[in-house]
Formats: structure tokens, C-alpha cells, sequence
């Protein structure tokens, strides 16, 4: 280690009024809080067709799922949305509103789920999708979809299909109606 650089250690434990475990710097008592990632996405569509992305990466390589990753740092989750469509599907959309929030609490995550509409039918694979297409409802590769939250989306949008507004819907991995 270099003469002036200073050795930074980390324990776990409870911070003063804390009633959570958490990384604690035991020189200076900095709290690294660590927190859920925050996915976003979309329920894309071109008239009657859905949007979807056979995933080139892992988790769940070869599968099919909707546009959406991890959010960015100073990013919306609309612009985050509309990014994740272009980066997997070279799709442009244009959002409707939020259609769903999601909680997959076995892995931290907070899923928000925009309903959208293309701005145009020419789509072709990103660098993380083998393929990408657009699905009438019968035509959904059902038995090959790549997790649990993207038949959750699916099936909110089916709900509110014919809704201008509606209220977004709500899931976690314990089910349906709690965050």
C-alpha cells in the first residue's frame, strides 16, 4: 500500500439508532447503504403486436422478455425506459403512462413498468438480444418467457388494454396488491 494512502475497513453491524446491519467504516463510521436496484421497462406495442426480446445474456439467456434493464444514475425512469427499448430492440417508443410496479424482494429489485406505443414497426437486436419481435396476444411464446414479471405485465396490460387511465397496477414476488 502506497505511504500516504489510507486503509478503509468495513464492518457489518448496526448503526447507532439503526435496527439494520449495514457495511460501517470503522475509521470514520461512513454507512454504506446498500439498496434495491430499480428496473424499468415497457409493454411496447405496434397496433396489435407486442414487443419482445429473446435475451443473449444471462440470467435466463435464450428466453423471451420485455425491453428493460437497470436504471442509470440521473436518469428518469421514462428516458431509462425509452433507453433500455432502443439498447435491446432499436426500438423507438413513445410512452403511455405507468402501467405496473413490481417488488422482487428474494432479489432487491423494483420493477416499473410503462405501457408504450412504437413509434415505428422497424425493430432489430441489440447488443443483449438474439432476436426481437412483435407478437400478436395468441402468438406470445408463453412456455419460453424469461421470469415471472413479465407474464405479471403481460397480463396488467390485457386488463387495461382498452383503459385510457387506470391505476397502476401493483405486485411483489408474495403476491398481488403489496409493496
Amino acid at each position: 500500500m502506497p505511504e500516504n494512502a489510507v486503509e478503509i475497513r468495513f464492518s457489518r453491524r448496526a448503526p447507532e439508532d439503526d435496527d439494520r446491519e449495514r457495511l460501517v467504516c470503522e475509521r470514520c463510521g461512513f454507512v454504506n447503504y446498500e439498496n434495491p436496484k430499480i428496473v424499468v421497462g415497457s409493454v411496447a406495442t405496434w397496433e396489435d403486436k407486442i414487443l419482445l426480446c429473446r435475451r443473449a445474456i444471462d440470467p435466463r439467456d435464450g428466453y423471451w422478455t420485455l425491453p428493460a434493464g437497470y436504471l442509470e444514475l440521473n436518469e428518469s425512469p421514462e428516458a431509462g425506459a425509452l433507453r433500455e427499448a432502443w439498447e435491446e430492440a432499436r426500438a423507438r417508443l413513445e410512452i403511455n403512462q405507468l402501467l405496473a410496479t413490481y417488488a422482487i424482494t428474494r432479489i432487491s429489485q423494483v420493477q416499473l413498468i410503462y405501457r408504450a406505443r412504437l413509434l415505428t414497426p422497424e425493430i432489430a437486436a441489440g447488443p443483449e438480444s438474439r432476436d426481437v419481435g412483435l407478437f400478436t396476444w395468441e402468438e406470445i411464446p408463453w412456455d419460453q418467457l424469461a421470469f415471472p414479471s413479465v407474464h405479471w405485465a403481460l397480463a396488467h396490460f390485457r386488463e387495461t388494454a382498452e383503459q385510457t387511465v387506470f391505476a397502476p397496477r401493483v405486485r411483489s414476488d408474495h403476491g398481488e396488491g403489496g409493496l
